[in-house]
């Protein structure tokens, strides 16, 4: 049986919070905004986004783990779900057993663009983010084929944007050699065998 959503709820509820249909909501001000299914699009870019990630933090040996789909608390009562975020292992190791929202700001949060998103992931969750105090944030956006990478700078981000052959230069990874076009092109990079370890160095 399907429910209606309550109308009203706290951070705390919401971390709790099950109307046993299965779906996933944001929590805005208070109220929970129903998230669409992601396309199969979205799903490869996060795939192929976080295999890249997590090759390059084993390479470079960080005590850090990528998530996908994991809260980040944006606010009193406002949470965000992200497509991928990284944090270090302290921040995972104190949602032991806790649902995965994390409060404190992750060291880098990646949103893949889908059609329904664009304002929220270039708008809202670009000042929620920097409000967060997010180091960095990454704006994968296949509709334009680039790659925003925003920068924290005196509590605002500074933005780079990254389109076709153009390496994409991260302060988190600052040895991550891959063109913007593989980011955005993943589903092609998925499908095609090898691929995946593009971006590592031996």
């Amino acid at each position: 049986m399907v429910t209606t959503p309550v109308t009203s709820i706290t951070f705390e509820e919401y971390l709790t919070y099950d109307d046993g249909n299965g779906f996933h909501y944001e929590l805005v001000d208070g109220k929970l905004e129903f998230m669409n299914p992601p396309t199969i699009e979205h799903f490869l870019i996060a795939k192929f986004l976080e295999q890249l990630l997590d090759t390059e933090i084993k390479r470079c040996n960080y005590t850090w783990l990528c998530f996908r789909e994991s809260g980040a608390r944006t606010g009193k009562n406002k949470s965000r779900l992200t497509d991928l975020c990284v944090v270090t292992l302290e921040q995972a190791r104190e949602l032991l057993n806790a649902s995965a929202v994390f409060e404190s700001p992750p060291l880098l949060i990646v949103e893949a663009v889908s059609p329904e998103s664009v304002k929220r992931d270039y708008r809202y969750k670009r000042s929620e983010y920097a409000a967060l105090e997010v180091p960095e944030y990454w704006i994968v956006d296949p509709l334009e084929t680039k790659v925003s990478v925003l920068l924290l700078e005196d509590e605002l981000y500074e933005e780079t944007v990254f389109t076709t052959t153009q390496q994409i230069v991260s302060r988190i990874f600052p040895e991550l050699a891959i063109p913007a076009a593989h980011f955005v092109n993943a589903v092609d990079q998925i499908f095609t065998p090898g691929n995946l370890n593009q971006g590592r160095r031996d």
